[in-house]
């Protein structure tokens, strides 16, 4: 099995996918063990291939036997395989939570939403491991289209949200493939690594072609992360989507694409082009600035939670495309540990908002009220994904800000400290604002409703789906346990970071 782990984490849930339309379609019940057995095949994949790169380093498999640069290659290493245990985790834990929801919210249509939940999963792993420039576009519109289906099978508001998300989409994909066709032209290739080389060995850094290519990847690459001002499509997509679909996607679609501006700068371009000859360093940390002050904010002023959540969502791109951008190891290396911290962060807080709303009925910040009493074990695991959020230890928020702050300080870039830490100051706000209504304020009940069942706390924990508890309480547990542990990934990290050359500052 470790020789073909690669390619059975992508194919794993793409086989899952024509397993799941072909039998659940005749026997519904067959839905959820699929897509159990391909996720956990496509996690143990990504686990032994993982383990082979911390034995071995950095691991590459060759598709049909073709040799590269002609052939496609999967290239797995720290940030890969980091980003793909990610990945298959955040998705096999979506499956649990979803068995009670997509049977209440899509009926009938368990079948297909499992198929392009299995697809999603398929594009984002194939995204995270190849090493060929093209086939890279065609993985983010297979994900990118399962996306917006996701999206429109929920309310009225999704469908229109959805076509926004489309136009949106479309465009950032179309930067991308025309910035990939300009390499194309001047490289004749499209592995990532032979374009590197014919960059270096020709000298193509000068070339007007590959800077405009840089240019059109790399605000391909920001609309589909949301960087703001190119956010539009992703506050009415979360929050109006299908629960399942929100806590699948927000953890995961912006950080993978995150992933790909890093992969693009350090495997392709290469970090003396990036950060010497474009110089854009000073310009895109003060955009990263602006995002995490507008997300913040907008934030703080919306009352639906999972507005809320999707606002936090855009801050949280600033945090990681600043730091990626502040051109020093520290800020790199936050960059990277914040994407598998946000990832489990929005998880843990989009399962509670979810299992909040169902039992409530109410997608407003007063739904919190008195839930303490209610819902013990859902507001735990809440607190515990706040106060990540928020930035405090053990949890690995603290941590991943820790490193982002300091590259921030290295580089002189007091604008992005500043920002930083104003908006660990607004996540304090809101957090500690539904913290204090769940704790500390009384449900408000109708006495002509003394007979709700909802309206007695005992009665209502008990129906609470554990199918949606358990991943919320694995979520938060992830989240200490990411920040206790999180010497030797820092390690695994430092040591990848290190062979860039960054330097302590820009």
């Amino acid at each position: 099995m470790a020789e073909n782990a690669p390619i059975l984490i992508v194919v794993a849930p793409l086989f899952g996918a024509l397993l799941v339309i072909l039998l659940g379609s005749r026997r519904k019940e067959f839905c959820v063990p699929v897509c159990v057995a391909s996720l956990g095949l496509s996690l143990a994949a990504a686990l032994v291939t993982f383990a082979r790169v911390l034995a071995e380093g950095e691991f590459r498999y060759r598709l049909g036997g073709w040799e590269p640069p002609m052939g496609i290659e999967y290239r797995v290493d720290v940030l890969s395989g980091l980003v793909l245990l990610a990945i298959t985790i955040v998705g096999l834990l979506n499956i649990f939570y979803s068995i009670t929801r997509v049977r209440e919210e899509s009926p009938g249509k368990e079948p297909y939403y499992y198929t392009l939940m299995l697809l999603l999963l398929a594009g984002l792993t194939g995204i995270t491991i190849t090493n060929d420039a093209f086939n890279l576009y065609v993985l983010i519109e297979i994900a990118a289209l399962t996306s917006y289906a996701l999206i429109a099978v929920g309310s009225r508001r999704a469908v229109l949200a959805s076509f926004n998300y489309v136009i949106l989409g479309t465009i950032g994909a179309s930067f991308y493939l025309l910035g990939v066709g300009y390499l194309y032209i001047k490289c004749g290739s499209l592995n990532m690594d032979d374009i590197r080389g014919i960059l270096v060995t020709k000298d193509l850094y000068g070339s007007p072609t590959i800077h405009v290519a840089f240019i059109l990847i790399m605000l391909g690459v920001w609309v589909k992360m949301a960087f703001f001002p190119l956010h539009g499509w992703l506050p009415n997509a979360y929050a109006y989507a299908p629960t399942t679909t929100g806590t699948l996607m927000g953890p995961l679609v912006t950080k993978v694409m995150i992933y790909v501006m890093i992969r693009m700068m350090m495997s392709v371009f290469g970090v003396e082009f990036v950060f010497q000859r474009i110089g854009w360093s000073n310009a895109i940390v003060w955009l990263s600035v602006l995002a995490i002050v507008a997300g913040s904010i907008s934030a703080l002023s919306r009352h639906d939670l999972r507005k809320v959540l999707t606002y936090l969502i855009v801050a949280e791109v600033g945090y990681m495309v600043g730091g990626a951008w502040l051109a020093n190891e520290a800020g790199m290396t936050g960059a990277i540990y914040h994407i598998l911290a946000d990832a489990l962060m929005t998880l843990c807080l989009f399962f509670a908002i979810g299992l909040v709303i169902l039992r409530t009925g109410e997608h407003r910040l007063i739904a919190f009220r008195g839930l303490f009493r209610k819902m013990p074990l859902t507001m735990m695991g809440f607190t515990v994904g706040a106060l990540s959020m928020i930035g405090l230890p053990p949890t690995c928020g603290f941590f991943s800000k820790w490193y982002l702050v300091e590259g921030g300080i290295q580089a002189g870039q007091w604008g992005y400290v500043i920002a930083l830490l104003f908006s660990s100051l607004i996540n304090a706000v809101i957090f500690f604002r539904l913290i204090e209504l769940a704790y500390f304020q009384d449900v408000e009940v109708d006495e002509d409703a003394d007979d709700d069942p909802d309206m007695r706390p005992a009665v209502a924990l008990q129906h609470a789906p554990w199918s949606m508890l358990l991943p919320l309480l694995v979520s938060a547990a992830g989240l200490l346990l990411l920040g206790v542990f999180n010497g030797p990934i820092i390690g695994w990290i430092s040591q990848l970071v290190a062979t860039l050359n960054l330097g302590g500052g820009n």
